[in-house]
C-alpha cells in the first residue's frame, strides 16, 4: 500500500490555524494532523517520534510544520528540530508563525518590485519606517528589509518595548549583522520626513498614518498596508492596491494594499508547502526562504 503524504503540524497555541491546514492540503499533504499546546520542550520528542515511525524512504513522505504567535520561539522550534533528526531518518521542517515569515516575505517583496518598476532603485540605503512594528510581521519584515540593505526603523507605543523588539531583531534574528533603529509613535511625523518606504504592521482596524502625514512627507515612495479591515492602516490604500497611486501624497508615492500583499503571501506559502513534498535533502525553512520565493514568483509573473 502506498503511504500518504503525513504533515506533522506543532503549535504551542490552543488551536491550529485552519489557513495553514487548508494550505497543507491545497499542496498536496493528504494528511495534516495537529498537535496543539505543544510546549518548545516537547519538540525533541515529537521530532523522533515522526521519523522513527517510517523508514528513510517513507519519510519522503513525511514533513513537520511549526506554527504558533512567536517567532522567535519558532525559530527556536525549528532549530531543536533540525538538531533532533539522526540521519538517515530525517523530514524537511517549515515554520511560519502565524503566518509572519510568509506574509512579511510578501510585503518586502511587493515593496521591492515597486521600488524596481517606479522608482528605478532597491531596497538598498532607503530609509523603511515600520509602523506597529513591534508584532510578529513587522519583526520579520524588519529583518528582511534590513538584510536587503535598507535602514530600518521600529516605531510602536511603548518606546523600551520597541527597543526590545529592535534589538531581538538585529541580535537574534539578524546575528549582529544588521542594525534595526527603534522609535516611538509619537515621533513618527518627524521620522515620516526622511522616510523612502512605509510598512504599517499593527493590529487590524487602525489608522496608523494620516493623510496629513502622508502629504508632508517629502520623499515617500511605497506605502504598504497588511490590513484589510476598515480604517486602513494607512489613509488611502485599498486592499487591492498593487502599485496604485497613493491619495494626496506630494512625492508620487504608490501604495500596496493587504489582499495585494497576501496572494503574494499565498504563493509564497504554498511553494513552500510544495517544497517539502519533492526533496532531495531535508530543508528547513524560514523568512528567508519565503522571501526567496515570494521574489521568485514576483519576477516569473512580471
Amino acid at each position: 500500500m502506498e503511504k500518504p503524504f503525513v504533515l506533522h503540524m506543532l503549535t504551542t497555541a490552543k488551536n491550529l490555524s485552519p489557513f495553514d491546514v487548508n494550505m497543507a492540503v491545497d499542496a498536496g499533504w493528504v494528511t495534516p494532523i495537529p498537535y496543539i499546546n505543544v510546549e518548545p520542550s516537547e519538540v525533541r520528542g515529537l521530532v523522533q517520534d515522526v521519523i522513527f515511525s517510517r523508514s528513510p524512504k517513507g519519510l519522503k513522505k513525511t514533513g513537520i510544520f511549526i506554527g504558533g504567535r512567536d517567532t522567535k520561539q519558532a525559530m527556536d522550534m525549528l532549530k531543536t528540530a533540525k538538531n533532533s533528526m539522526v540521519p538517515p531518518f530525517e523530514v524537511s521542517v517549515f515554520a511560519d508563525p502565524s503566518g509572519a515569515f510568509t506574509t512579511a516575505a510578501g510585503m518586502v517583496a511587493a515593496v521591492e518590485r515597486e521600488m524596481q518598476n517606479k522608482f528605478d532603485s532597491s531596497l538598498q540605503e532607503q530609509n523603511v519606517l515600520i509602523l506597529g512594528g513591534t508584532g510578529p510581521v513587522g519583526q520579520v519584515a524588519a529583518v528582511i528589509a534590513a538584510q536587503a540593505g535598507a535602514h530600518v526603523k521600529l516605531v510602536g507605543r511603548q518606546l523600551d518595548k520597541t527597543r526590545r523588539i529592535a534589538d531581538l531583531c538585529s541580535q537574534e534574528f539578524g546575528k549582529g549583522e544588521i542594525t534595526v533603529d527603534a522609535g516611538a509613535d509619537a515621533d513618527k511625523a518627524e521620522f515620516m520626513q526622511t522616510t523612502d518606504i512605509v510598512f504599517a504592521t499593527g493590529a487590524a482596524g487602525i489608522e496608523l498614518l494620516s493623510a496629513e502625514l502622508i502629504a508632508a512627507a517629502p520623499q515617500l515612495k511605497v506605502a504598504a498596508d497588511v490590513n484589510a479591515v476598515p480604517p486602513a492602516g494607512i489613509a488611502g490604500v485599498d486592499p487591492f492596491h498593487d502599485g496604485d497611486p497613493l491619495p494626496g501624497s506630494g512625492s508620487g508615492a504608490v501604495g500596496i494594499g493587504a489582499l495585494a500583499i497576501g496572494n503574494i503571501k499565498y504563493q509564497a506559502q504554498i511553494r513552500l508547502l510544495k517544497k517539502m513534498i519533492d526533496w532531495e535533502e531535508p530543508m528547513y525553512l524560514h523568512y528567508d526562504h519565503a522571501f526567496q520565493v515570494a521574489r521568485e514568483y514576483i519576477k516569473a509573473k512580471d
